[in-house]
């Protein structure tokens, strides 16, 4: 055969296994190893700096014997320049690793574990996931962070709001923004350039979440719960969620092994909690009784209001807005999350509570007077004494 090559591309496709592993030689140093499973690589034997070295020119048929003979040639001129072809190849591997580590999706990807391991809400964790999956990445996760300019950002968040989501818009610039000020912080991109689209973004008017604060539109609510003919899980979740009014995502992680029955009062662990504090919720005579009936049901699992469909999960996000709009309510006359403006407004323009239980109560960063930060047990016989009165006004309500 031209040039002293022994192997054909009928022989390489036809070199059956073996017990053993054997080689084909084709000449200059290139052969093929067929190996007992019957897979066949490419190796080129030569010496560099006296020693005898083995090199990896990939696996047969991806790649061919023209093509193996093409990377056996590459190499030989490497050695002739004085280089090691096998050194060249790892800088080679090594560089594109790098390259994928400092692309926007990289960078992003390293942002989010280092949130998880901050303790990072669940919930903020999927929202950011989703962001940078759905709405960033497809446009600019390929390219490394130190070149994505703010024009290309842009072109990305205009993508979001040509589909009319302003708000995801927004979200999404200060997901960015997140990731680029981590990328500067860990040396891979010289600035933040989301600063620059300040005021590019059409920004939406906050809407506050309806809420009743009035007795007399709280009166009919919560009536009309007593005769919710829901499932009892989601029944019991709505009745809770006016007497307790913690956040809905609160409520509907609540798990049996925070309920402290000795104490009568739900202990929420800092990880569930907005502000990352543990928090303790006081639970009336009416709260403990609801549970009680609850636990015959659910009390076996994990979650104090299990999914009915997500095995292990607990109630989703719309299980207790679905039951209030099942109930004749809109959007936008009741949330679940409103019942904390009623709360706030009732126990103090009515019940005449003090402003600090109830801000304690809600578990909002508020700092005492000598600027210490909140602490789960203060005002704890007063807060007690609170959510009895509270639970006791829901009841009068109705009556």
């Amino acid at each position: 055969m031209a040039g002293g090559n022994k192997l054909t591309e009928a022989a390489v496709k036809q070199a059956k296994p073996l017990d053993k592993p054997y080689k084909l030689a084709d000449g200059a140093g290139l052969y093929l190893e067929v190996s007992p499973t019957g897979s066949k690589y490419w190796r080129l034997k030569y010496r560099y700096a006296g020693k005898e070295k083995r090199l990896a020119l990939g696996v047969y048929p991806t790649v061919t014997l023209t093509k193996a003979r093409e990377k056996m040639r590459e190499a030989k001129a490497q050695l002739a320049e004085g280089d090691d072809p096998g050194a060249i190849k790892k800088q080679t591997k090594l560089a594109k690793q790098f390259a994928q580590a400092n692309t926007f999706e990289g960078v992003g990807r390293e942002f989010l574990d280092k949130r998880k391991q901050e303790g990072a809400a669940e919930v903020t964790l999927r929202k950011i996931q989703w962001i940078l999956d759905q709405k960033l990445c497809p446009f600019i996760g390929g390219i490394p962070v130190s070149d994505i300019t703010p024009i290309q950002l842009l072109a990305a968040l205009r993508q979001i709001e040509g589909e009319g989501l302003h708000e995801t818009a927004n979200r999404a610039k200060r997901v960015a923004s997140q990731v680029m000020r981590y990328a500067v912080s860990t040396g891979r991109a010289e600035r933040d350039i989301a600063q620059d689209l300040k005021g590019a973004l059409v920004t939406t008017k906050a809407k506050h979440r309806a809420a009743i604060i009035t007795p007399a539109e709280l009166r009919p609510f919560l009536i009309a719960v007593d005769g919710y003919t829901g499932t009892s899980e989601v029944k019991a979740a709505v009745q809770l969620t006016p007497m307790l009014f913690q956040r809905p995502g609160e409520i509907r992680h609540m798990e049996w092994a925070e309920i402290n029955w000795e104490q009568e009062h739900w202990e929420i662990p800092a990880e569930k909690m907005k502000m990352r504090q543990p928090h303790i919720v006081p639970l009336p005579w009416q709260a403990l009784a609801i549970l009680r009936q609850l636990q015959p049901l659910t009390g076996y699992g994990q979650y104090v209001f299990p999914s009915a469909r997500r095995g292990g999960r607990p109630l989703s996000e719309n299980g207790v807005l679905a039951a209030i709009r099942t109930m004749g309510y809109t959007n936008d006359q009741v949330t679940p999350h409103g019942f904390r403006a009623t709360a706030r407004t009732l126990l103090d323009e009515v019940l005449g509570f003090r402003v600090d239980y109830i801000e304690q109560q809600l578990a909002h960063a508020v700092k005492d007077a000598n600027g210490r930060a909140y602490n789960r047990t203060k005002y704890l016989p007063e807060r007690k004494q609170m959510m009895q009165a509270w639970a006791d006004y829901l009841d009068t309500l109705k009556a």
